[in-house]
Parts: C-alpha cells; sequence; structure tokens
C-alpha cells in the first residue's frame, strides 16, 4: 500500500470515528444502530492502529539506515 493510499485510509477512517462518536454521544439512535456504530467504530480503530504502527516501523527503518537505534520523543515546541 503507497504511502498516501495509507494517509488517506488513516485519515478517512478517524473521520468516520469521529462522526461516530458524535452521533452516539447525541444519543438520538436506537441501540441497534448504536452496537452497529460502535463494531463499526471497532474495526476502524483497528485499521487506525495498523496504520500508525506502519507508521512506527518505516520510521524506525529511517531511524536505522541513519545510524541511529533509539526513538526520540516528539517535541512540537
Amino acid at each position: 500500500m503507497s504511502r498516501r493510499k495509507s494517509a488517506s485510509q488513516f485519515e478517512e477512517a478517524m473521520e468516520e470515528l469521529e462522526k461516530l462518536v458524535e452521533q452516539m454521544e447525541r444519543g438520538d439512535i436506537s441501540l441497534e444502530e448504536s452496537l452497529k456504530s460502535f463494531e463499526r467504530g471497532i474495526k476502524l480503530t483497528r485499521t487506525c492502529q495498523q496504520a500508525l504502527q506502519e507508521a512506527e516501523q518505516k520510521v524506525q527503518i529511517l531511524l536505522e539506515k541513519n545510524g541511529q537505534q533509539t526513538l526520540e520523543p516528539f517535541n512540537d515546541e
């Protein structure tokens, strides 16, 4: 899977997850719909986790290629 496709899938999954959470928080759906939304949310979460793991592996490979063996914490300051 290409990086662009993987990133796009991650973003789409996150967006759908946010919508599901908002819908469930409003409480205007039936129990059956809530359960279906929850199930869909679990699948989306797994998709996001897999994409993040792949990204972490790529970062680790890049760091190892540069002679660094440890990941450093991200500091966005």
